[in-house]
C-alpha cells in the first residue's frame, strides 16, 4: 500500500541527496484523486472484490476532493436491481430458480485449471458476484478519470479481482531540483528498484524458465483460441499449461505489480512539468545511437538498459534492442521496433514517455507497452497520436503488466489480434483520457482476458468509435452455413474482444486430455462518456466464455451497440458476462442469428442492462435474446425505463433445459409491434403492463 516501508533488498531513496518528499497535485481539467485517497481506493476495491458486497457509497463519498463532479459509487446499479427484480423471480420461479442457484454453485466435477474466484462467487450467487464486478469498474473508472496519477489505483484494483496484490513500498521521492546528475541518479534509481521487484518476482524460475515465459508469450499471441480439439493441437494446450503453472506456481506475481506500480509513477505530470522546465535550454549532446534520430539531451547506457531523452523537434526512435527509459519532451515523433516492452528475457522491463507531438507508433510483434515476463509502459501526454499495434502490443500482459496510457487528443488505434488490453497470464490495460478515438481490431482485444489474464480498456471522454471482427471465420459457418463465402451476410466471424474474458477449453471425451484446459481471466471495456459506437463479431461487448468474465460498461451518451452471436452480456460454458449501459438514447443491433442481451448457455450467468428513462431501439429481427437462458443457465436483461421499441424475433424472456430466463422492462411505454404475433396454441403475446410465464424457467414482465 502507498506509504508502507520498502521490501528488503530495494535500495531505498536516500532523502538527504534528493529532499523532502513532496505533495504533487497535477495541474488538471477535472480534480485528481490525490495520492493520500488512492490507497483508500484500493482497499476499497479489494474488500468489494474479496469479502462481501457491502455498500461503499458511504465510505467512498469522503474521500474525493469537495468539488468531485461525480461520485461513480452512486451509479451502481446492479445491487438496485436486484432488490426490485430478485422478489419478482423468487414469485414466479419458485421451483426452477432454488435447482439452479444450486447446480450454479457446483463447479468441482467442471475440469478446469485456475479457475478464479471472481468467476465461482457469480456463478454461487449472482447478484452478489456481479455487484462486484461492477463496483471494481466504477472504481477503475474513477481513478483512470484522475489521470496518469491514477494508474497505481487501476492495477490494484482490477489485479484484485485475481487475488494478486503487490508489495508494499515508499512512494517515489521526487529530486527538489533537476540538474543533471541528480535527475540521472534518480532516474537510475527508479530503474533499478524496479529491476530488483523483478529479480524478485522471478527468483525461483531457472535461465530455462525465464526464457520459456519470455520465447513463449509469441506462440501464445499468435495461436490462442478459446477451444482445441485433439490431437492437432493438443500440444498447444499442454504448452499453455506450463505457461500458466510456471506462473501460478514459481512467480511471486506481487512483486511485478509493485514493479509496474513504481515505474508508471514515473508519467507524474507534476515531475514532468519539472523536468520540461530543467532541460528547456539544454543543448543536444553530440554523441549518436543507432536507431535514434533528432535531438537527444541526455544518454545514459546503465545496466538496466538505454536511457534516452530526446528533445522538443522531431525524433524517430527505430529500436531492436529496446530502451529501459525514454523521455520525449516534444514534437511529431516515430517510434518503430521495440518500444516500451523487453527485447530479451534479461533486459524485463521499459517505459516510454512522450510529452507531446502528433506521434506515429509502429512496433515490432509484442514490441509496444507489452509486459513479456516483466513490465512494459508506454505514457503518451498529448497529441493526435496513430498506433498501428502488431499482435501483442498495446497494452498487452504476458507473465507481466503491459501499460498504454493516452493523456489527450484524437487518437487512431489500429491493430490486429491481442492487443488494446489483453492478457494471458498477466495484466494488459489501455487507457485513453480524452479525445474522439477510434479502435479496430481483429480479434481477442479491446479488453480480452485470457487465462490468469486480466485485460481491460478504460476510455475516460470522447465519441468513440469501437470495431472488432472480420478476419477470423467462426467455426458455426461449417454447419449453419457450409456454402457462405466471406461477403455473405450469412457468414460468421469470431470476435472475443470488447470486454471479453475467455478460457481454453479442450473439446474432448477422454479426461485426460480435458484436463488440460485452462479457466478464463476477465475482460473489461468502460467508456465514461461520449457518443460511442460498438460494432463487433461473434463472442463480444461484455462476454464471459468457459469461466471466463466478460464485462462492459458504458457510463453516458447516446450510443449504438452492434453485436452479433453471443453479444451485449452473454455467456457460454460456466462463464460470466455484464454489460450495462447506464444512460442515453440507445440502439442496439445483431448480426444475429442467435444470444443477444443477457443471454447465458451451459451453466453461465449473464446480465444486460439499459439504465435511465431515455428511449432505446432494440433492432435484432434476425437474432435471438433479450433475457433467454438454456442448459442450466442465469440470463436476465433489464430495461429501466424509457419509451422502448422492440423488434426481435423470438426471446423477450425464455429459460430452457432448467435454465432461469428473465426480461424486465420496468417503466414506460413500450413498442412491441415489431416482434412476431403469437399464433394460436403458441406463446402468448409481449404487451405493455403484462406478466408471463411461458414455463417454469420463463419471465417476461413489462410494467
Amino acid at each position: 500500500m502507498i506509504g508502507a516501508a520498502p521490501q528488503p533488498g530495494h535500495r531505498s531513496t536516500n532523502p538527504q541527496r534528493h529532499g523532502a518528499i513532496r505533495t504533487v497535485v497535477p495541474e488538471r481539467k477535472r480534480p485528481a484523486v490525490p495520492h493520500r485517497h488512492l490507497g483508500l481506493l484500493m482497499v476499497l476495491a479489494l474488500s468489494v472484490l474479496l469479502g462481501g458486497c457491502a455498500r461503499l457509497s458511504t465510505l467512498f463519498a469522503v474521500t474525493p476532493p469537495p468539488d468531485q463532479q461525480i461520485d461513480r459509487q452512486q451509479q451502481a446499479m446492479v445491487t438496485r436491481l436486484k432488490n426490485l427484480v430478485e422478489p419478482e423471480l423468487q414469485d414466479n420461479l419458485n421451483v426452477t430458480l432454488p435447482a439452479l442457484r444450486k447446480s450454479l454453485a457446483d463447479q468441482s466435477n467442471k475440469a478446469a485449471k485456475f479457475k478464479r474466484n471472481l468467476v465461482l462467487r457469480t456463478l454461487a450467487d449472482p447478484w452478489d458476484g456481479l455487484a462486484a464486478l461492477e463496483q471494481a469498474g466504477l472504481l477503475a473508472s474513477t481513478a483512470a478519470e484522475s489521470g496518469v496519477e491514477g494508474l497505481p489505483a487501476v492495477i490494484d484494483i482490477l489485479e484484485g479481482g485475481m487475488d494478486r496484490t503487490g508489495a508494499s513500498f515508499a512512494p517515489l521521492t521526487f529530486p527538489v531540483t533537476l540538474a543533471s546528475e541528480e535527475l540521472l541518479t534518480f532516474l537510475t534509481d527508479v530503474l533499478e528498484q524496479a529491476y530488483q521487484d523483478r529479480e524478485q518476482a522471478l527468483r525461483h524460475l531457472s535461465p530455462q524458465d525465464r526464457e520459456f515465459l519470455f520465447s513463449h508469450a509469441r506462440p501464445l499471441v499468435e495461436q490462442f483460441t478459446p477451444q482445441i480439439t485433439p490431437p492437432a493441437h493438443l500440444a498447444e494446450a499442454e504448452a499453455a499449461v506450463t505457461y500458466a503453472t510456471l506462473l501460478m506456481q514459481q512467480v511471486d506475481y506481487g512483486s511485478l505489480i509493485t514493479a509496474a506500480q513504481r515505474l508508471a509513477r514515473l508519467g507524474n505530470r507534476k515531475f514532468l512539468q519539472q523536468l520540461e522546465i530543467a532541460l528547456q535550454h539544454r543543448k543536444p549532446v553530440a554523441q549518436s545511437i543507432p536507431g535514434i534520430t533528432g535531438d537527444i539531451l541526455l544518454i545514459q547506457q546503465t545496466s538496466y538498459g538505454l536511457l534516452v531523452i530526446g528533445g522538443y523537434g522531431p525524433n524517430t526512435y527505430d529500436l531492436d534492442r529496446g530502451a529501459a527509459l525514454i523521455i520525449d519532451l516534444g514534437g511529431n515523433d516515430s517510434y518503430r521496433g521495440v518500444i516500451g516492452a523487453s527485447p530479451n528475457s534479461d533486459l524485463g522491463n521499459s517505459i516510454v514517455i512522450d510529452l507531446s507531438g502528433n506521434d506515429t507508433y509502429q512496433p515490432a510483434p509484442l514490441g509496444l507497452a507489452t509486459g513479456r515476463a516483466g513490465i512494459g509502459i508506454v505514457i503518451d501526454q498529448r497529441g493526435d497520436d496513430t498506433y498501428r499495434l502488431t499482435p501483442g502490443s498495446g497494452g498487452v500482459g504476458l507473465a507481466g503488466l503491459g501499460i498504454l496510457y493516452d493523456g489527450e487528443g484524437h487518437d487512431v488505434y489500429e491493430g490486429s489480434r491481442f492487443t488494446q488490453g489483453a492478457a494471458f497470464g498477466g495484466f494488459g490495460l489501455l487507457v485513453d483520457r480524452a479525445g474522439d478515438d477510434r479502435y479496430t481490431s481483429y480479434g481477442y482485444a479491446l479488453g480480452f482476458g485470457g487465462p490468469l489474464g486480466v485485460g481491460a480498456l478504460i476510455d475516460v471522454a470522447g465519441h468513440d468509435a469501437y470495431e472488432c471482427g472480420g478476419r477470423y471465420p467462426s467455426a458455426y459457418n461449417e454447419t449453419e452455413a457450409p456454402h457462405a463465402r466471406p461477403q455473405d451476410p450469412s457468414f460468421q466471424y469470431d470476435c472475443f474482444g470488447l470486454g471479453t474474458g475467455a478460457g481454453l477449453r479442450v473439446f474432448s471425451k477422454q479426461p485426460a486430455q480435458r484436463a488440460q484446459s485452462l479457466a478464463g481471466g476477465w475482460g473489461l471495456l468502460i467508456d465514461l462518456a461520449g457518443r460511442d459506437r460498438y460494432r463487433s463479431a461473434n463472442f463480444s461487448q461484455g462476454h464471459g466464455y468457459f469461466f471466463g468474465v466478460g464485462v462492459k460498461l458504458d457510463l453516458a451518451g447516446d450510443d449504438e451497440h452492434q453485436a452479433a452471436r453471443y453479444g451485449h452480456g452473454s455467456a457460454a460454458h460456466f462463464g460470466v458476462g455484464l454489460t450495462i449501459d447506464y444512460q442515453g438514447k440507445d440502439r442496439y443491433g445483431s448480426r444475429g442469428p442467435f444470444y443477444n442481451g443477457g443471454t447465458a448457455w451451459d451453466g453461465s450467468v449473464a446480465l444486460a442492462v439499459d439504465g435511465g428513462s431515455d428511449s432505446d431501439f432494440y433492432d435484432l429481427p434476425t437474432s435471438t435474446g433479450l433475457g433467454m437462458a438454456d442448459l442450466g443457465g442465469w440470463g436476465l436483461f433489464i430495461e429501466e425505463g424509457g419509451a422502448d421499441q422492440y423488434a426481435i424475433s423470438r426471446g423477450l424472456g425464455l429459460g430452457a433445459d432448467t435454465s432461469v430466463g428473465a426480461f424486465l422492462d420496468l417503466e414506460g411505454r413500450d413498442d412491441y409491434s415489431s416482434v412476431p404475433s403469437a399464433k394460436a396454441g403458441a406463446r402468448p403475446e409481449r404487451l405493455n403492463r403484462r406478466t408471463y410465464l411461458e414455463n417454469q424457467g420463463s419471465l417476461f414482465i413489462d410494467r
